[in-house]
């Protein structure tokens, strides 16, 4: 069978590899999904070329965004939460919300929130469902072609809403059975993360089982929330004499196939310890400002050594899952504590990127563009008004993580394959998604009763 070939001739390639390399010569050559070769513009024999030649002359090739911490069952509750606490937020909306979900709303909600995503340049996520129909998100992953971590949501306490839980037996059960079924699919693209959602609903039990279920699934993630809130972390004190990131320490759940959600309220001992077990933290700075969490340390996270990369978190606690708002925050949010140069852009693209991929484990095969990497790349369109008018090495950094958005986002491709092009979905039919949302909810918000 004859490969499929792929040339794309961009204005720039910004290659995120080891030296920050950018190109502005070069074409990249795709092979099977795979990137094979750099190309030189003026070797280009356009005539004779036995492949699909996109030339793209005034467009910015980059690797597509990987955000390491997002809630798609959650997106259908966009709006609905709005200018609460953590743990009123959680009880008085999410989990009503997330225990009304049946497999129709739990799929056009992940649905919604893939389109986004990749309509907006993100290409890989690590996820987080719900406690029910986790096979629904899987499914919807699957269609999309999109590079994705999820598992189910495990709970087996809940002082916030008892009913939303299971039992520690069914929780463990349903979850080894999802990743026995779904974990390194479509050619590696799905992979399973457990994930025990945070220390507040999970017994001792849970956490530590569910841990030691990883040895069976080499690649798989343990997918936790940590230290976000100040009423949680002085709950956690009040049952477990300790702080969060201690207490996930004294279970011997933390390592480099950890990554917690958040990190806001932590010592500096728990920063150490992050750092000595290689546990990842991911930064959700729009849900943190959102939920008036606080905001973390991550210069210090930095300098630390620890691991950090960026998601946007759940549709209710941001209202966007955009990779360029959590990149814009996550520069900004830090300059008036650690001073105008601290997380400049350059650091910030590296946190949507590669260092994404790490957090990861995949960044072997993803979160640059190199040769032997997959084919995960994004266009942008950066010739608009909302960008600067210089063309140089510098600006390219500062005009996507401060200036861009979505509408600089032209076409996007997964191992390959085109997922959006002109900034349309090829995967979804945006109004009738929309259309098919508006139903579901409606039906849902009468399941859930929430006053």
């Amino acid at each position: 069978m004859k490969s499929k070939k792929i040339l794309i001739v961009p204005k720039h390639i910004i290659t995120v590899n080891e030296r920050d390399e950018i190109y502005y010569d070069k074409a990249i050559e795709i092979s099977d999904g795979i990137i094979t070769s750099f190309i030189d513009k003026d070797k280009i024999e356009y005539g004779k070329y036995d492949g699909e030649i996109y030339n793209v002359p005034d467009y910015t090739l980059i690797p597509g965004f990987i955000q390491t911490h997002v809630h798609l069952c959650q997106t259908l509750f966009r709006g609905l939460a709005d200018d609460l606490e953590l743990l009123d937020w959680l009880q008085k909306r999410i989990f009503p919300y997330e225990m009304a979900h049946n497999p129709e709303s739990l799929r056009v909600s992940a649905q919604l929130g893939i389109h986004e995503l990749q309509t907006s340049g993100t290409t890989t996520i690590l996820d987080m469902g719900t406690i029910n129909h986790q096979e629904v998100v899987f499914e919807s992953l699957i269609e999309a072609r999109m590079r994705a971590f999820s598992g189910k949501c495990m709970v087996d306490e809940n002082e916030l809403m008892p009913e939303f839980k299971e039992t520690t037996e069914e929780s463990l059960r349903t979850s080894y059975e999802l990743a026995k079924k779904y974990h390194n699919t479509e050619n590696g693209k799905i992979k399973y993360a457990f994930a025990p959602r945070f220390v507040l609903s999970c017994s001792g039990e849970l956490l530590r089982k569910t841990y030691e279920m990883l040895s069976d699934f080499p690649g798989a993630l343990y997918h936790s929330h940590t230290s976000e809130n100040k009423d949680e972390v002085e709950e956690v004190r009040r049952r477990y004499n300790m702080e969060n990131v201690e207490y996930f320490d004294s279970l011997g759940v933390l390592s480099e196939n950890t990554v917690l959600a958040h990190g806001i309220h932590v010592s500096e001992s728990e920063r150490k310890t992050l750092k000595k077990t290689g546990t990842r933290i991911a930064h959700c700075p729009s849900a943190n400002l959102k939920l008036g969490s606080g905001i973390a340390n991550i210069p210090e996270y930095l300098k630390e050594g620890v691991s950090v990369s960026l998601g946007a978190d759940g549709p209710p606690c941001n209202n966007n899952l955009s990779m360029f708002k959590e990149m814009r925050l996550a520069a900004l949010i830090q300059k008036p504590i650690h001073g105008s140069t601290s997380m400049d852009a350059l650091t910030v693209f590296r946190l949507a990127t590669i260092e994404g991929a790490k957090a990861l484990h995949i960044d072997n095969y993803t979160g640059s563009i190199e040769p032997g990497k997959k084919a995960d790349l994004v266009l942008l369109d950066l010739n608009k008004t909302n960008q600067s008018l210089l063309d140089n090495e510098e600006n390219l950094y500062s005009d996507i993580v401060y200036s861009a958005g979505k509408e600089n986002v032209k076409d996007v491709m997964i191992e390959g394959e085109w997922v959006v092009r002109n900034g349309r979905s090829l995967i979804y039919d945006e109004n009738k998604l929309v259309e098919k949302g508006r139903e579901e909810l409606k039906k849902l918000l009468e399941r859930a009763n929430v006053k």
